[in-house]
């Protein structure tokens, strides 16, 4: 995540749990995403989202965010891919499933993935 947005990309999940929590530079880098081409996320970031939610007040605000989005949903070539990236990287870099969902389907989509998870998406 940079302090402003490039182009169209994919927001991963850690960016969107730092704007409910209040983080100025997540709150600042969306607006200014949605202004420039959109929010955009995974439908695998939206469920990590989901189920980190603690209370129903927590997921009422969750819910007002997601409708601000636009929710990419992946393919049967995004988990094809997402398995080679598990393969390939599990053992060196400890990728999991949902992450590995998450870059196969920036990759399919040619978008950058906007992350402050630098260890899972080198």
């Amino acid at each position: 995540m940079g302090p402003t947005a490039i182009s169209s990309g994919l927001t991963d999940s850690d960016i969107l749990v730092d704007s409910l929590r209040g983080v100025p530079a997540a709150i600042n880098f969306l607006a200014t995403q949605q202004s420039v081409s959109g929010v955009r996320t995974s439908v695998i970031s939206c469920m990590e989202l989901t189920v980190g939610c603690r209370s129903r007040r927590e997921l009422a605000d969750l819910q007002v965010l997601i409708q601000q989005l636009t929710i990419v949903q992946f393919t049967t070539l995004t988990s094809g891919r997402a398995f080679s990236l598990v393969q390939t990287w599990f053992l060196s870099h400890g990728l999991q499933i949902a992450d590995a969902l998450i870059a196969a389907t920036a990759l399919e989509h040619g978008l950058p993935l906007f992350t402050r998870n630098v260890r899972h998406f080198k």
